[in-house]
């Protein structure tokens, strides 16, 4: 299997840290795709010299500004190559936004809109609090679009003992969306 990760300017650069993390350590191969203002929101949350270490969790990293890249056709869907879905983590409403409109102008946004042509997974991760009209407006065009929407929401019947496993929750959902198998979650038991 092979995920494309985009990372966009939303707080919670330390969600994509972590699920580029899990990737790896499952030996799942993952494309990076990180916005300029996702790399501000990384220096910013997790440190000046951060932005290498998410580097080196990515299989290949491409520019977000290189439409010429092969993930920007759909030939990355078939073949021995396949990318097998997308996950935007976190997602910006300013990128929530051009998605649901269409909008391709960096090259997160062009492979989301080529996965879905293509009637590939994609899944985003919406960092925003509280939403507003716009946002739910959009997010709900996304669902429309069969785009799986996993907000970072708190949960607390796995009895989370630290943020860690907070984060460890939202992981275990986008992973469960993947078919991707896990042992990151406690499972609701009545």
């Amino acid at each position: 299997m092979r995920i494309i990760v985009g990372i966009t300017g939303a707080s919670g650069a330390i969600l994509a840290k972590r699920f580029l993390n899990i990737l790896k350590n499952l030996k799942t191969e993952t494309d990076l795709i990180i916005t300029d203002e996702g790399k501000a929101v990384i220096r910013d949350e997790i440190g000046n010299d951060a932005l290498k270490g998410f580097e080196n969790l990515a299989t290949k990293i491409f520019n977000v500004h290189d439409f010429s890249a092969e993930i920007a056709s759909g030939s990355i869907c078939y073949g021995k190559n396949k990318r097998d879905a997308m996950v935007i983590i976190p997602c910006s409403m300013n990128t929530a936004a051009k998605l649901a409109s269409g909008i391709s102008d960096n090259l997160i946004l062009r492979t989301c809109d080529v996965m879905l042509k293509e009637n590939k997974k994609v899944i985003v991760v919406p960092r925003e609090c509280p939403f507003n009209y716009n946002h739910l407006e959009n997010l709900s065009k996304l669902k429309k679009m069969n785009v799986v929407i996993i907000p970072p929401v708190l949960t607390f019947y796995h009895k989370p003992k630290t943020i860690e496993d907070m984060i460890d929750f939202t992981m275990g959902k986008i992973l469960d969306n993947l078919d991707i198998e896990h042992n990151l979650i406690k499972r609701w038991k009545n």
